[in-house]
């Protein structure tokens, strides 16, 4: 069976169960506690190393109602493998355990379009998707299964014939949602991150993925999953998403000080 080993374990968040735990917990600890759990479609949630961004995602995955079984898309920051990979088959392990594939569910999305194939080289380096796991291995345990999407493709059509195969199989599945992975803009300086960011937060707001995609390209924002947060938003849309709403908005300077040069992170929830 095909294991996806960590790749980012000891660097992007720590390295033993012990201390990625304690970790985990103590970005839900910098968080308001919820009135209430909120069920969801979709997400966008960061993936910069826990000690920048994880408070943010865990903004998101403290609030939402979670489903046991999950699409999640990210971006191809190493430039390997397929343009839309995905993996069907075996598992990916971090050091709380190891997070099974939903086989039955890729082989359904990759039935719906030729544009997905199996390709493990794009996960294999690739942080985004491997960052999101601990949070929710850490609240669902071993219940939990996902189908990875790594996507590199910066053609629109491309974007909306995945996300219209999304919504086709998860018209008839239970309890599956779609996460996002995305940080914002980078390495600008504070006020015009945050500029940048707010174009690209309101879109997504909007729900309005040729609009991000627009204004991402226009404004010439480096939001690294915006075909991820795009493709997420086309098929929540086709499944009858009605609101948006910004969870948590923070940059890496809010962590390190450094406000001439930072990162954006949002969580941002679609229902």
């Amino acid at each position: 069976m095909y294991i996806r080993t960590p790749a980012v374990a000891g660097t992007f968040y720590e390295g033993t169960a012990e201390r990625l735990t304690r970790q985990v917990d103590t970005c839900f600890a910098a968080n308001p506690e919820p009135a209430r759990k909120e069920r969801f479609l979709g997400a966008v949630v960061p993936h910069a190393g826990l000690m920048y961004s994880g408070s943010v995602a865990a903004a998101f995955y403290a609030l939402a109602d979670l489903p046991k079984r999950f699409v999640i898309l990210c971006p191809n920051h190493t430039g390997a493998g397929h343009f839309a990979a995905i993996n069907r088959q075996g598992a990916w392990r971090t050091p709380l355990g190891e997070v099974a594939i939903d086989t039955a569910l890729a082989d359904a999305l990759m039935a719906k379009t030729p544009l997905l194939a199996d390709d493990v080289r794009a996960h294999a380096r690739e942080h985004s998707l491997e960052v999101q796991l601990p949070f929710l291995q850490r609240l669902l345990g071993s219940e939990l299964t996902f189908v990875p999407i790594c996507l590199g493709a910066h053609r629109y059509d491309y974007a909306e014939e995945i996300g219209r195969a999304i919504a086709e199989v998860l018209q008839s599945e239970n309890d599956v949602a779609i996460l996002a992975s995305s940080d914002l803009n980078h390495y600008e300086d504070q006020r015009e991150t945050l500029r940048k960011d707010q174009l690209a937060i309101d879109q997504v707001l909007a729900r309005d993925p040729r609009e991000l995609w627009r204004v991402v390209d226009e404004y010439d924002i480096s939001m690294c999953g915006f075909i991820p947060t795009t493709t997420m938003l086309l098929a929540v849309n086709a499944l009858g998403a009605s609101d948006a709403r910004l969870i948590r908005h923070a940059t890496s300077g809010d962590v390190n000080g450094d406000y001439s040069h930072v990162v954006g992170y949002a969580s941002i929830i679609v229902r």
